[in-house]
């Protein structure tokens, strides 16, 4: 048996000697929160006559929890409308716990705040369209969301407002 256990995925990285490279680790990922709303069901899921507008927003929150732990909050709300009603509406957290190992401090909020969403958001897609599937329209795949514009307009946002951006304000 070998004395160092292999990467698994799930952490298992961690077990491996230290060398300094920059490393994060997904050491789990969860649903935190989730809702489906489908509140003019049955009349909803008939045949309609145009295709419905969407609308979804996204936000990114995160705190540390260790000396090197932080939990990641992506947060995906949206709905589908037509003609003022809504068919659909939707709300998930999914969370991540990531181990940020050897990440110089100037990089540590940035990397927080775009990788570990970057790496979670996948997931979250996953677990949208299952809901809108399952609450019987075609299943809603989400286009990839630009983490690193949704960044800069965070950022821009704070220093307008004057906000001193500590390690991880979002």
């Amino acid at each position: 048996m070998a004395d160092n256990p292999a990467p698994n995925g799930n952490g298992g990285a961690t077990a491996q000697p230290d060398d300094g490279t920059p490393t994060i680790n997904a050491l789990a990922q969860y649903t935190k929160d989730l809702s489906f709303e489908n509140p003019n069901a049955p009349r909803s899921l008939q045949p309609q006559e145009s295709g419905p507008q969407i609308s979804i927003q996204v936000n990114v929150n995160a705190k540390q929890i260790a000396d090197v732990d932080f939990e990641v909050e992506l947060t995906l709300e949206g709905d589908a409308k037509i003609g003022g009603e809504v068919l659909f509406a939707f709300e998930l957290t999914y969370a991540g716990i990531f181990r940020m190992r050897n990440i110089p401090q100037d990089q540590l909020h940035p990397a927080v705040m775009i990788e570990c969403p970057r790496l979670l958001f996948p997931f979250a897609r996953q677990i949208v369209a299952e809901a809108v599937r399952n609450g019987g329209f075609p299943p809603l795949y989400i286009d990839p969301i630009d983490f690193v514009g949704l960044y800069r307009q965070k950022a821009m946002e704070a220093q307008a407002q004057g906000e001193a951006g500590g390690p991880l304000a979002s």
